[in-house]
């Protein structure tokens, strides 16, 4: 089956940033295919007002650090859509805030496992399917990073730091990579964003304390991020490649 529609894959889109970047997608007129772990409820709820708005959504559960899991999503995004037009790698956890020196190793390859192994291996998926080398029509690919790939994130996050510093990495290389094959590979470098993800980390309100260090006096809204990314795929950004866009309220 193939839709009408550009295709956009939105890993992690079950909640946050990845919710309101595939609801910008289906508003753009994208058939999404939107990914979830844990949260089928979320995906489901998603899903169903993305449908409520005229729009295509297919929802499907993935660990994107295993292998199997990725291999299978891009198969049934092929099966229902056809080939991805885009990809955004949103799809990223943390652990408790925690300094390095009480990270346990366990806790250092999960993170990893999932954000960086799982962005690999989703960027990889999408350069088989999008590379005119290999018989596709091109693509998007952007990637989610963080403003502590800069930072570091002493005595919070310094392995989730780690994994954002890779992404900037991977985004600058991989676009060089195959820039010559259709594909553009942009990154949006997100601030301190209101979304749930902080809570994960043991500290629900850390927007609130760290706003009055952005230039801007506030915390970003998941919407605001979900714009950069839309413009990054979309054809306005055309001779775009390789960058890092701070959505950071001037951090």
């Amino acid at each position: 089956m193939q839709s009408s529609r550009p295709v956009v894959i939105v890993t992690g889109a079950s909640k946050g940033i990845g919710a309101h970047t595939a609801q910008r997608f289906a508003r753009a007129g994208y058939a999404v295919v939107a990914t979830y772990h844990h949260d089928a409820a979320g995906a489901a709820q998603l899903a169903e007002a993305i449908r409520a708005e005229g729009g295509e959504c297919l929802t499907v559960p993935v660990d994107v650090g295993q292998e199997p899991e990725v291999l299978a999503l891009f198969d049934a995004c092929q099966l229902a859509f056809g080939p991805p037009t885009v990809l955004v790698n949103n799809a990223g956890i943390l652990m408790t805030q925690a300094r390095l020196e009480d990270q346990s190793v366990e806790r250092m390859r999960s993170v990893l496992q999932t954000n960086v192994i799982g962005t690999l291996l989703c960027c990889r998926e999408a350069v088989r399917r999008m590379s005119t080398r290999r018989g596709g029509s091109g693509g998007v690919i952007v990637n989610l990073s963080s403003v502590a790939a800069r930072s570091g994130s002493p005595g919070e996050y310094i392995d989730y730091a780690c994994s954002k510093g890779a992404i900037d990495t991977l985004t600058k290389g991989l676009a060089a990579e195959v820039a010559e094959e259709g594909i553009r590979v942009n990154a949006v470098r997100p601030g301190f964003i209101h979304t749930g993800i902080h809570a994960l980390g043991g500290e629900p309100g850390r927007v609130e304390r760290l706003a009055p260090r952005v230039p801007m006096k506030r915390g970003g809204q998941p919407q605001e991020v979900a714009e950069a990314i839309l413009w990054l795929a979309s054809d306005a950004a055309s001779y775009v490649t390789g960058s890092v866009l701070d959505v950071t309220g001037g951090v």
